[in-house]
C-alpha cells in the first residue's frame, strides 16, 4: 500500500492544474479544453466534472448556447472517456491478478463499488448508471470503472453515460441558478 501512495502523491497538483486549464479556456479552442477535461475525468482525474461550467469561453454567442455547447461538448468527452474506461474494465475483467490483488487491499475497494454498482444495475439497469451520475459534486469515475467491470453492453453503457453526464450539468445549473435565486 505504501507503493501505491507514493505513486499518487503528485495527484493533487495534476487536479489543481486541470481546474487551472479549464478556469483559463477561452475562446473556440477553450471547448476543445472542456472536451479534454470531460475525457480525462471519466476515467483518470478524480475530481468534479461540473467545473466545466464556470469556463469563460466568451464565444460571443447567446448565454443560454454558450451553455448548451459547453453541456454537449462535455458530455461527449465524458462519454468518449467513459468508453476509453469500459475497454479497461473489460480487459480488467480477463486480469484475474489485478481483480485479486484489489480486493485483498487494505481498502476492498471492488467490493464496495460492487455492491453499490451491482445494486443500482439490478434495480435499474443502464437507468441506474445514468441517475448515479446525474448527481453533482460526486466523484463519478469509480461508478464508471464499476459499471465497465460488470455490464457487456458498450452502446447501451455509452448512451448511459452521455445522459448522466449531461443530466449533471443540468442538474448543477439547476442548483446554482435556484442559490443565485435566493442570494
Amino acid at each position: 500500500m505504501a507503493g501505491l501512495s507514493l505513486g499518487l502523491e503528485f495527484l493533487p497538483r495534476v487536479i489543481e492544474s486541470a481546474h487551472v486549464v479549464v478556469d483559463g479556456a477561452t475562446g473556440w479552442p477553450g471547448l476543445s479544453i472542456v472536451f479534454v477535461y470531460s475525457f480525462l475525468i471519466a476515467f483518470a482525474l478524480p475530481g468534479p466534472s461540473e467545473i466545466v461550467l464556470a469556463t469563460p469561453l466568451d464565444l460571443g454567442i447567446p448565454l443560454w448556447v454558450h451553455f448548451a455547447l459547453i453541456m454537449g461538448v462535455s458530455a461527449t468527452g465524458k462519454t468518449l472517456g467513459s468508453l476509453f474506461a469500459f475497454r479497461l474494465g473489460q480487459e480488467a475483467k480477463q486480469a484475474g491478478p489485478i481483480v485479486r490483488r484489489l480486493r485483498r487491499s487494505r481498502f476492498d475497494i471492488v467490493a464496495w463499488s460492487e455492491r453499490r454498482t451491482v445494486t443500482l444495475a439490478q434495480r435499474y439497469g443502464y437507468g441506474g448508471l445514468a441517475l448515479a451520475l446525474c448527481v453533482p459534486f460526486f466523484p463519478d469515475t469509480l461508478s464508471i470503472y464499476a459499471f465497465a467491470v460488470l455490464e457487456e453492453n458498450q452502446t447501451k453503457f455509452a448512451v448511459a453515460t452521455f445522459i448522466g453526464s449531461l443530466g449533471r450539468l443540468v442538474v448543477t445549473m439547476g442548483l446554482l441558478g435556484g442559490a443565485a435565486a435566493i442570494a
